[in-house]
């Protein structure tokens, strides 16, 4: 039988240690440049580093956030950006933008990608398409009900979904 992951938020070394004590399988963090989350994120090149090799010698998964929508100038550099955070051997990137999402398929083939909450997955072909893209996980949107989320995960069985059990309840569909 499938073993859930327990995974939560990092923003520190000290927060990802304090995760892993408390019986996380895995953490997420991102650089600022490319994350949403800039406030309480002390990730930079040299720290992400120390966090994946410490997660990894533990047993355990180190996601990085990459879940910007970037204008054209963030563009310009991407893929140079996100080149060495790659070859530190993350176990997955947490994604949104489709631009990028391509960007990362052509450049780094084999890194894999998980759908970011922030793209907003709210029924199973949203799903299925994004597993057709390669992805090998979707975080599902937080306003789901637990019957909407037992319905894609009857019609999409073979794709990894995630979902918040705990934390902050967004009312509101960006955009919509």
């Amino acid at each position: 039988m499938f073993k859930p992951e327990l995974l939560s938020p990092a923003g520190t070394l000290k927060n990802m240690r304090y995760a892993f004590a408390y019986g996380a399988d895995a953490v997420y963090a991102g650089q600022p440049r490319y994350s949403l989350r800039v406030r309480n994120n002390e990730f930079n090149h040299e720290n992400l580093q120390l966090g994946i090799n410490e997660a990894h010698a533990l047993g355990k998964k180190f996601y990085v956030v990459v879940n910007i929508a970037p204008h054209n100038a963030k563009l310009k550099t991407f893929i140079r950006d996100l080149k060495p955070v790659v070859e530190m051997g993350p176990d997955a990137l947490i994604m949104s933008d489709p631009g990028l999402i391509m960007l990362v398929r052509e450049h780094f083939p084999a890194m894999p990608i998980h759908l970011s909450v922030q793209a907003i997955a709210v029924n199973w072909e949203t799903v299925k398409f994004w597993q057709q893209m390669g992805l090998t996980r979707v975080i599902l949107s937080r306003e789901l009900s637990l019957e909407e989320i037992e319905e894609i995960r009857q019609q999409v069985p073979d794709m990894e979904i995630e979902i918040f059990v705990h934390g902050a309840l967004c009312m509101a569909y960006s955009g919509g």
